[in-house]
């Protein structure tokens, strides 16, 4: 799994990318076929605004963008939303290979 971290319009500090970089094997454990994930960090307004973008298997892709008022708090916020949406999209998947075999 490929992943990057990059900022715009100002420096990420080693803690936040160390912090980001240790919560992000999380998303492989909701699901396994991720191939890329991508982390931008935009200080561009007052508050740091997170972007995920998860590439999975079969051109599936995933996007959660937050807010907060520190690039964790961003982070934490939008990492919580893509979970959601990798737990909605395998259950999908598994429901949906239980229904054609039965």
């Amino acid at each position: 799994m490929e992943v990057s971290l990059s900022a715009r319009h100002g420096d990420l500090h080693k803690d936040s990318q160390e912090y980001i970089e240790r919560k992000l094997p999380k998303l492989s454990h909701i699901f396994d076929r991720l191939i890329s994930i991508q982390v931008m960090v935009d200080f561009q307004s007052t508050e740091p605004l997170v972007e995920l973008l998860v590439e999975a298997e079969h051109k599936h892709d995933f996007v959660a963008k937050e807010s907060g008022p520190s690039v964790t708090a961003a982070f934490d916020s939008a990492l919580d939303k893509m979970e959601g949406q990798l737990r909605k999209y395998k259950e999908k998947i598994q429901d949906h290979h239980r229904r054609s075999l039965a």
